[in-house]
């Protein structure tokens, strides 16, 4: 079940488990100052600030290390490993607070204490939560209309992606639909939609009807539905809200010109330039050491040049020049002959691979963003010559360039490493729900994920 911040979907369960390691963390440094510090003196006011500052600093890391992705296939080891340098980044952090905020002298080594502890604390229970098996606190009733082979992919995504879900059965619309669901999932029609609905205390309906045209949808009958509080929708925004993808299989022309999203306002242009110019300079800060070692590693390897340009397709189909550090050999495409990078690419030169593996390469790509080219998040530019075959093949493939393309992306933190025009369809799907829902919530979003996958080393080649 989800509910939907600045236009994007947020699971209640996710938030719960946010709003529970924030309290974790507070209530953890509370105790174990009383505890330890039992009859001195205590600035409960100062204890306060610290252990919120220090929540809310471990709420970042813990997305950063991919502890709320709701479906991941880290091992126990994996998530162990995660929490310990997760641990051993708070503590300098941690000191830095002790250092800077005006704390009383009786409170720090205290507060030191406390802190560790609520951390440790917060970071043992969120390694179980990511392992255990989903109780949800909240079961959201669903029952979908449709029996065919779209209403079972239905089901299938739901059963995938979000155990807070129940299905109460699949109702069949007034159309000879060719059966595609489990035959004892099936809901008998002795009962009108709406009594039905009533029976098993539905929350939504997702209509999932291959043919909609002469009469076949019961609109009557989801009015009812409808007036009673119960969420109705189709099969497009449900892959929106549960998969945060736009659904090519079930995408039409009328719902995207009828629906909401595509907000390109001048407060959300300047916001998000804004965003782009403090990221894009604070990591160049960070950054600078290690490009600098990669330009001589560059060097000593495979000489120059240490830069490439390539051109690329832009905001509105305009061409830009993107920069990367090299990572192929100059004969890359002796040929002339433009070709998809491949997994273990045989054209990659060794520090390449490494390079590619930890996105080192696209570092240089923050000197686009500054000069406005390109933004910090938003589809990944793609050649000429590949788009002009993309936009043929696939419908709506030109939409993604109604923004800036971006140094990383939605579809670069939800689907691997696109090496064919198969893969670049899919990837499309998750652009079109940025181009739809971007907003300065979802970029922060895409950020925090981003180094999550970094840091997993998913998704390059």
């Amino acid at each position: 079940m989800a509910t939907f911040v600045s236009g994007h979907a947020v699971r209640i369960n996710t938030a719960l488990e946010v709003i529970f390691d924030f309290g974790f963390v507070i209530v953890g440094v509370l105790i174990a100052s009383l505890w330890v510090g039992n009859g001195l003196p205590l600035n409960y006011g100062e204890i306060i600030v610290y252990a919120t500052i220090m929540a809310l600093t471990m709420l970042a890391l813990n997305a950063w290390f991919g502890f709320y992705q709701r479906i991941h296939d880290r091992s126990v080891e994996d998530s162990r490993a995660r929490a310990v340098l997760s641990l051993h980044l708070s503590i300098p952090i941690a000191y830095f607070f002790i250092v800077m905020l005006p704390i009383a002298e009786v409170n720090r080594q205290l507060l030191e204490i406390s802190g560790m502890a609520g951390i440790f604390g917060m970071l043992t229970n969120r390694v179980l939560a990511s392992h255990r098996r989903s109780r949800s606190l909240v079961v959201h009733r669903v029952l979908i209309l449709g029996v065919g082979n779209e209403a079972k992919n239905v089901a299938a995504s739901l059963h995938k992606e979000d155990p807070t879900v129940r299905i109460m059965g699949f109702y069949p619309a007034a159309t000879a639909e060719k059966i595609g669901v489990p035959e004892g999932s099936i809901l008998s029609q002795d009962l009108a939609l709406a009594d039905v609905v009533r029976e098993y205390k539905v929350d939504e309906i997702v209509v999932a009807i291959g043919e909609r045209r002469g009469g076949r949808m019961p609109l009557r009958e989801l009015l009812d539905c409808r007036v009673t509080g119960v969420s109705i929708n189709d099969v497009t925004t449900h892959y929106e809200r549960v998969l945060g993808q736009v659904r090519l299989d079930a995408l039409r022309a009328g719902w995207l010109i009828f629906g909401e999203g595509f907000r390109q306002g001048r407060v959300r242009t300047t916001t998000k330039r804004l965003f782009d110019i403090v990221f894009a300079s604070i990591l160049l800060i960070l950054a600078a050491p290690v490009m600098l070692v990669a330009a001589i590693l560059i060097l000593i390897e495979d000489g120059f040049p240490v830069l490439y340009r390539q051109e690329r397709v832009g905001l509105n189909g305009r061409l830009f020049n993107v920069i990367k550090f090299r990572s192929m050999r100059r004969d890359a495409e002796a040929d002339g002959k433009p070709r998809w990078a491949a997994a273990n690419d045989d054209r990659a030169t060794r520090v390449g691979r490494v390079f590619r593996k930890l996105r080192i390469d696209e570092l240089p790509q923050l000197f686009s963003v500054l000069r406005g080219d390109m933004s910090m998040v938003g589809p990944r530019p793609e050649r000429a010559f590949f788009v002009d075959q993309l936009t043929e093949k696939i419908p709506f493939y030109a939409i993604r360039h109604s923004v800036k393309p971006g140094v990383t992306g939605w579809a670069q933190v939800r689907y691997q490493y696109g090496a064919s025009e198969d893969d670049a369809a899919q990837k499309l799907q998750y652009d079109l729900y940025y181009v739809k829902n971007h907003t300065l919530f979802l970029d922060l979003v895409v950020m925090f994920e981003t180094v999550s996958v970094v840091l997993g080393g998913k998704g390059a080649q």
